[in-house]
């Protein structure tokens, strides 16, 4: 006779979820990947290849490139490192999506993927400060805009992270049928409940500073663009306006899904939410953790149209670097 909807996860996870000797008995975990063990994999593969080829030629044109080092540019330094750590995160979650792995091993790899997306999330917000700065306030200098100021603040944002994540890490999750399981559903205690909630809400008061900055953005470039006419001048607008709301954009495909899914499986972890919900809040939680990481291939798109200086500096690099390469193979060539 069939089962009725929700009571393959029920029968696995235990009538009383709150009872542990239910849930540690049990060996079998009822929450299933479904279609995501096989589609997963390659998206996150293909994600780390792009990921890491595009943030190590960031940070080769970062490092020897000849861009001029400002407060936009150190923040864009911080960024790429994040997204590289974060690219070679994803082959052990491609390596752990069907089978278990050592959990001091998948501990250490979930802390540094969600160091490396709080720090991009911090990051692009101070970006877009610096920008909401120079835009509406282009006359006056502030420290955010200095390379010192800028670098602290970066090495701040890397050590608050890390010191929050290693929080999470020491709050270790309950067990339970999916223990065993490198990246899954798992029920959490209280704590980690308000820790995770927490980390929550910080994002969206940053989401409601971007819709606030970038609102007074808008505002202030439609009145200067009125005040155009040429049209030279409309180009130079037009380009003011992709360099500004890039980031923007970038911010909310990659980060709101993920947050706005995260509130209701937060509430599932700590057993306020019904478990006939679980089976659906995972597979959601998966696919917009999946969006999250698309950030690592964007910004190296947001380096491009947000510093020229950067732009100027990777094509000189790359033309340059194939210069080279046809040289030799023509030298080759003659030596034959």
């Amino acid at each position: 006779m069939e089962q009725p909807r929700g009571m393959g996860i029920r029968s696995s996870l235990g009538e009383n979820p709150r009872n542990g000797s239910n849930l540690s008995n049990e060996s079998t975990c009822g929450i299933q990947d479904d279609f995501l063990t096989e589609t997963l994999p390659a998206v996150y593969s293909i994600i780390a290849i792009v990921g890491f080829i595009s943030n190590f030629l960031a940070l080769w044109v970062f490092s020897f490139g000849s861009l001029k080092t400002n407060s936009i540019t150190v923040y864009m330094k911080h960024l790429a490192i994040a997204d590289l750590f974060l690219a070679l995160c994803l082959p052990f979650r491609v390596a752990y999506q069907k089978h278990s792995g050592p959990p001091a091993l998948c501990k250490m790899i979930g802390v540094i993927f969600y160091v490396t997306m709080y720090v991009s999330i911090f990051l692009l917000s101070l970006i877009s400060l610096d920008r909401y700065f120079k835009i509406i306030k282009p006359l006056q200098q502030f420290r955010i805009h200095t390379v010192p100021f800028s670098t602290a603040i970066s090495g701040v944002v890397w050590l608050i992270c890390i010191a929050t994540m290693l929080c999470f890490l020491l709050n270790s999750s309950e067990a339970g049928p999916c223990g065993h399981k490198c990246f899954h559903f798992k029920y959490r205690s209280n704590t980690g409940g308000v820790l995770n909630m927490t980390a929550v809400t910080i994002f969206f008061l940053l989401l409601l500073f971007f819709l606030y900055s970038y609102g007074k953005i808008s505002l202030r470039l439609h009145a200067v663009s009125l005040k155009k006419t040429q049209q030279h001048s409309k180009k130079m607008s037009t380009r003011a306006v992709i360099k500004t709301f890039v980031v923007l954009v970038v911010f909310i495909i990659c980060f709101v899904p993920y947050h706005m899914v995260r509130i209701p499986y937060i509430l599932a972890q700590v057993r306020i939410i019904s478990e006939q919900n679980i089976q659906p809040l995972h597979l959601a939680n998966e696919l917009v953790l999946c969006i999250s990481t698309l950030n690592c291939c964007f910004d190296p798109v947001i380096f491009f149209f947000l510093s020229s200086s950067f732009k100027k500096s990777l094509l000189d690099t790359t033309l340059g670097k194939l210069k080279w390469a046809s040289q030799n193979n023509q030298r080759a060539l003659y030596v034959r």
